[in-house]
């Protein structure tokens, strides 16, 4: 059977076999032509004037007329002779890109089967393999896209570079050509732009940092929001240097131990600066360094620049007044478009280029802040979700809430006054501490957080941590987070994915990206309906305010409201928002410094939230809030009733916690806050006697 087998099938392999060996030849023969063709059009590393002029990419508003900031890497460039590069200069630089560069003759074949096969298995072109002498051609004769085509060229005319060049000279061109961000291309440039000096002056650990931010410049760039990653990386070029014996331990060390002192950022004509820099941020993310800074795209973003100077102009007059009377030196403000999830103004700090106050950290976006009673108002439709209605009735008395002494948790009220029987309605708009602390009680720890979550609040994540404090904010958030949640209120429960970005082209006018609204109902629109109506009760809020009361009712115009202020002081936040704008507010020092003692949300935080709104509104049209539908609840306490046949008892006695519209527990004490609630109302009903 096998002889026949043979016999039968053997003309028909060798015909595959012919065939196969005819396609292979086709597909060499093509791609021998093919590399030819690519070769006949590349220019000539020896003629200087086929060095290419790199475009910029510019970044506009919302209205395509305003030009916030251009991205332009031809920027500065000073030629300076290879003797003039310090050893260290040299050798950082080639223990971190090309550590063979004086081995290979052009191309490192491992590197770039290593690359081949990762950007193979991972569908992506987020590895290069390439060698020093090819990132000078790169940036010396090719445009930045990600093609197989680039590449090719790329390897061809490295090799005539090593072909007409001694390795010195590749070197030596190499530092006056590459990008090392900030508008600094070649080593002078940068010795210049980051330390104002030349750079034969640079010393060990200036030189180690330069190697360190070769890679990706402006994700690596000293004045950006990852600083810590360039020390680390600048570390790891630092123990190399050590590993191949150009530096002893002392001088690793002694370098490792700090980050050398950079010049005061000058990043020239620059509109909206943290939020242009988020902007270039989110771009360098997807579409890489070479594209960014040197492939002409057109950005038009979501800032509307009308808002954006109003923000800017409350903000900084904010902050000085603040200064003067509460010494809170900063403050940031973020406006967003509920209906799109645009962010139209965006405030990171009074002043930008303000460097002894950290101004140009961005704390609206980079900033993890306690929210104080902002974060209330998730509590609040959490519970409302489990069945408690605005008219429930909690009592506000000195509580203990935990029975263990060592951990004990005695929360009070803002004024000190204990107010007895309240409703969620006046316990959300006065803001209440203890009947907020029992409302997270029973609304849930965990269904809390996991509410936080899907509104856009990402950074509530450890309950065990947190404990009851969460609700008088115990965590930490990010402003930029907190006005996309206050969003999904503003909608009825409808998240609108927040963008930054409208649309972006090519220099070639290609469109590559364009907004369009991601949007999901996170939760049924009846809960935040009930939020809205109390937050948006002004009367109901009047007790809180008193004398600031003006500066949060606006004719005509139906705006919800909440405050929040950290026990220390440290940070003062006020959060509003209409239909359609939502507008957060932070205060307090990026220092992490207390204000004074009376500098809470609203006297710190509110009239800058004032002076900013009261002019955005002219804007947008009037709109109202969805009114909810009414709630009817015959359960006692749930229904507003907490005097029951001549009885008063805390809703415990009422309520199983897990089961509100269910029957009333038939041993309420089982519940571990029972006596703790219980007791307080009972004090309290003797004292009325």
């Amino acid at each position: 059977m096998k002889k026949i087998f043979r016999k039968k099938n053997a003309p028909t392999l060798i015909k595959i076999g012919v065939i196969i060996f005819f396609l292979l030849m086709g597909l060499g023969i093509f791609g021998l032509y093919k590399i030819s063709e690519l070769a006949r059009n590349l220019p000539n590393p020896q003629q200087s004037e086929n060095w290419q002029m790199i475009q910029s990419t510019k970044i506009y508003d919302r209205t395509r007329k305003i030009l916030l900031y251009e991205i332009n890497e031809q920027g500065k460039r000073t030629v300076i002779p290879f003797s003039d590069i310090p050893e260290p200069t040299k050798q950082a630089t080639l223990v971190i890109e090309d550590q063979g560069f004086y081995e290979h003759s052009a191309l490192d074949w491992k590197g770039i089967m290593r690359a081949f096969f990762i950007n193979l298995f991972s569908g992506e072109k987020s590895q290069g393999g390439s060698t020093l002498t090819q990132q000078l051609a790169k940036n010396a004769f090719l445009s930045p896209e990600k093609t197989y085509a680039r590449k090719i060229k790329e390897a061809m005319l490295a090799y005539w570079i090593e072909k007409y060049y001694s390795k010195d000279k590749i070197l030596e061109l190499y530092f006056n050509q590459i990008p090392y961000g900030a508008g600094a291309n070649g080593i002078e440039a940068a010795s210049q732009t980051y330390f104002g000096k030349p750079a034969k002056e640079l010393t060990l650990n200036e030189s180690a940092t330069l190697a360190a931010m070769l890679q990706l410049p402006s994700y690596y760039s000293p004045w950006g929001a990852h600083i810590n990653e360039l020390e680390q990386r600048k570390n790891f070029v630092l123990g190399k240097m050590y590993d191949l014996g150009y530096i002893d331990q002392e001088e690793k060390e002694r370098s490792q131990g700090a980050m050398p002192r950079f010049l005061e950022k000058n990043i020239g004509n620059i509109k909206a600066p943290h939020f242009v820099l988020m902007v270039k941020d989110y771009l360098l993310n997807k579409y890489g360094e070479d594209m960014v800074n040197r492939g002409g795209l057109r950005v038009i973003t979501t800032l509307d620049w009308n808002l954006q100077q109003i923000a800017e102009k409350a903000v900084s007059e904010g902050a000085v007044k603040n200064t003067e009377l509460y010494k809170g030196e900063n403050a940031a403000l973020v406006a967003q478009d509920p209906k799109t999830g645009q962010v139209l103004a965006l405030v990171g700090s009074a002043d930008y280029f303000n460097i002894a106050n950290e101004g140009n950290f961005n704390v609206a976006a980079q900033g993890l802040r306690q929210p104080g009673s902002s974060i209330k108002p998730f509590v609040y439709v959490t519970a409302f979700k489990k069945g408690y209605s605005p008219d429930t009735v909690l009592f506000d008395a000195p509580t203990e809430f935990s029975t263990d002494p060592a951990r004990s948790y005695k929360p009070e009220n803002y004024d000190h006054i204990f107010r007895g029987p309240i409703n969620l309605r006046n316990s959300l708009a006065q803001s209440i501490n203890v009947t907020a602390v029992k409302t997270l009680y029973l609304a849930g720890l965990k269904d809390t957080i996991q509410t936080a979550n899907d509104f856009g609040i990402a950074t509530l994540n450890d309950p065990d941590r947190l404990g009851l404090t969460l609700v008088l904010g115990g965590g930490e958030v990010r402003l930029i987070d907190m006005v996309e949640a206050y969003s999904v209120f503003a909608q009825d429960g409808i998240k609108h994915e927040q963008v930054l970005v409208l649309n972006v082209s090519d220099s070639n006018n290609n469109e590559m990206e364009k907004y369009f609204d991601r949007a999901t109902q996170v939760i049924e629109p009846q809960y935040p309906r009930l939020i809205n109506d109390i937050l948006s009760d002004s009367e109901a809020r009047r007790p809180l305010f008193q004398n600031s009361f003006d500066l949060t009712v606006f004719p005509d115009r139906e705006v919800a409201l909440k405050t929040g202020t950290t026990d220390d002081y440290k940070d003062a936040w006020t959060i509003g928002y209409t239909p359609n704008l939502a507008v957060g507010v932070w205060a307090g020092n990026n220092h992490r410094e207390s204000m004074q003692k009376s500098a809470g949300s609203i006297l710190a935080a509110v009239p800058i939230w004032n002076a900013f709104i009261k002019e955005a509104l002219n804007n947008f049209p009037v709109e109202s809030f969805n009114k909810p539908d009414p709630t009817s609840e015959t359960k006692p306490m749930l229904n507003g009733q907490y005097n029951i046949n001549g009885q008063i008892h805390d809703i415990l006695y009422y309520v199983d916690k897990n089961d509100p519209l269910g029957p009333v527990p038939k041993n309420p004490q089982n519940d571990p806050q029972f006596y703790l609630w219980e007791n307080p109302a009972q004090n309290w009903l003797r004292q009325l006697r």
